[in-house]
């Protein structure tokens, strides 16, 4: 018998041992998936039947009937046989393995081959491999791939070709000026440029004869280049403020008790400058002394709350300073700075005008003459002011503060007093500006300070008497705070303040007196340094000599409150 896979042509009715052989022995044509192919028969001369059967013959399943196989190499039982679909359509082995001739151990070995490969690779009509797949008989498992079949690219119509142009170019015109964004912020940043500047509020100066066209003979008022009463007052009332100062009085009463009662006074101010955040008003001391709470009405009769700057008690001076981002836009194109004249050229009998808040009840002016210059008065404490200009123009109560201008309409003093008595009439008296404009430039470039909270109140450690004007004169004692007594190991005593010391100045800040200096502590909180002029006698002269103090908690104070 034949090792390999042949056909044979049956010319005799099957045996009876033929007839016992299982159905797999009879493979027919039509259960393989390969076409039909027609099969040559030979003619046999003895053959006893006309009718011929083919079919498939298995050998090596013949020799295992015969018992002459290989009991071993048993690779077609039914829970090891597997079945390899080919392109062919054949089963059971390979193609080749059908077709040629060769021996039981060829065919083992590639029964063998077929249980370790269970594909085929086959050819598409694109020239490309796949494998056709596996299948499962017994235990063995297959999985059949297909090719991916290639997808067709959908054609866009036109809109659709469009619009996703459209959103491209915005997709890169966002993305690009994002980037520029960036880049230029970086920039700046870098170079500083992202600073926003502030506002700028530049507020005109008043209107002198130099800036106005003279058309008609009232604008020369007996001389050239001045203007008149009227136009003097249109001109500068605009630089004039009121002051309103609301204060507590204390008063002592009958039964020994301290009673305290609100109270306001009046006054006047002149706008004098600014800085980059606040409108500077030069206004007396004693205008602004004392205040809780200091408001001031403009042209407009517009009201602002203003803090004080600085004061020089000596020349009965201060600056005040009102907060320009809290003034509205029509406040503003309604006022003016003043401009400053030369006190020292006024003569004896020059006319000049007098702007203020007389007895509060809004700006007045009142007109007159230059009467005398360095001019000495002494006032209500008994404090003596020197080198004043004298007018007979009406300076009456809520003046005090306001502006004297000449005709030219610039400010030659600050109005200050008047000689009050019932046999006096026409004196009133003025700061000249080129004495006051020192000490305004020196308030004007202080740090504005606010009234601290009651938890971060301050004290020196001393208490002190006033030095009057009499007591000055009589002892040659400097103006100031006496020092009466020096708490054990308070701030002044840590600094170096003795008992008899004067305290003449506070922080650049003139001292007048024991009331004056305790008001200018309610402006510094504990904890701060800040540099005391004391005036010390020595050799029975009085020295001045600074010290730097370091303020302690008033909380904390072991004596009583400075007198």
């Amino acid at each position: 018998m034949s090792d390999e896979w042949n056909w044979e042509n049956k010319q005799q009715p099957a045996s009876d041992e033929e007839t016992k052989q299982p159905e797999v022995q009879k493979m027919q044509k039509n259960d393989i998936d390969e076409p039909e192919q027609p099969v040559e028969q030979e003619a046999t001369e003895n053959s006893e039947e006309k009718q011929e059967t083919y079919h498939w013959v298995n050998p090596e399943y013949q020799k295992r009937q015969q018992g002459t196989a290989d009991t071993q190499t048993n690779s077609y039982e039914n829970n090891n046989y597997r079945e390899n679909i080919g392109s062919n359509g054949y089963t059971g082995g390979s193609y080749q393995d059908y077709h040629s001739n060769g021996n039981s151990e060829q065919k083992t070995q590639t029964a063998q081959e077929e249980q370790n490969s269970f594909t085929e690779q086959r050819t598409d009509n694109q020239g490309q491999n796949y494998t056709t797949g596996q299948r499962k008989y017994g235990t063995y498992s297959y999985q059949q791939e297909y090719p991916a079949k290639p997808r067709k690219k959908k054609s866009r119509g036109t809109g659709k070709k469009f619009l996703v142009t459209v959103g491209l170019a915005v997709v890169f015109g966002v993305v690009a000026g994002g980037v520029m964004f960036g880049v230029n912020t970086l920039g700046r940043h870098l170079t500083g440029q992202d600073k926003i500047p502030e506002t700028q509020i530049e507020i005109p100066s008043t209107e002198t004869p130099q800036t106005v066209q003279q058309e008609t003979a009232e604008t020369v008022a007996g001389t050239a280049n001045q203007f008149s009463v009227s136009q003097v007052a249109s001109s500068c009332m605009p630089s004039v403020v009121s002051i309103t100062n609301a204060s507590v009085k204390t008063v002592q009463d009958f039964f020994g008790g301290v009673q305290q009662y609100p109270m306001e006074s009046s006054g006047s101010g002149i706008i004098v400058g600014q800085n980059e955040k606040e409108l500077l008003i030069a206004t007396n001391n004693h205008v602004v002394t004392g205040a809780k709470t200091i408001t001031v009405a403009f042209n407009d009769a517009a009201v602002y709350e203003a803090q004080i700057k600085g004061n020089d008690s000596d020349n009965d001076l201060a600056v005040i300073a009102v907060d320009l981002s809290k003034m509205s836009q029509e406040t503003l194109n309604s006022i003016r700075v003043v401009t400053i004249g030369d006190s020292d050229a006024l003569a004896i009998g020059e006319q000049v005008v007098a702007i203020g808040n007389a007895l509060g009840y809004g700006q007045s002016v009142t007109s007159g003459w230059v009467s005398a210059v360095n001019r000495n008065m002494e006032d209500s404490e008994g404090n003596t002011m020197g080198n004043l200009i004298q007018t007979d123009a009406a300076i009456n109560p809520g003046n005090s503060g306001g502006a004297l201008l000449n005709m030219k309409g610039e400010l030659v003093g600050i109005n200050t007093a008047k000689s009050m008595a019932t046999e006096v009439e026409g004196m009133g008296y003025a700061i000249p500006v080129s004495k006051a404009k020192p000490i305004l430039d020196e308030l004007m470039n202080r740090e504005t300070r606010y009234k601290v909270d009651e938890n971060k109140a301050s004290y020196i450690g001393v208490t002190c008497m006033n030095v009057d004007a009499t007591a000055s004169q009589m002892y040659g004692i400097p103006t100031g705070a006496f020092v009466d007594s020096v708490e054990e190991g308070g701030p002044a005593q840590r600094a170096g303040i003795q008992k008899g010391d004067v305290i003449v100045k506070f922080d650049g800040m003139s001292v007048s007196g024991s009331k004056d200096l305790i008001e200018k502590l309610e402006y510094y909180e504990a904890g701060e340094t800040v540099e005391v002029v004391i005036s010390r006698a020595e050799n029975g002269e009085y020295k001045e000599n600074t010290v730097t103090v370091t303020l302690g908690r008033r909380s904390e104070m072991k004596q009583s409150v400075e007198k």
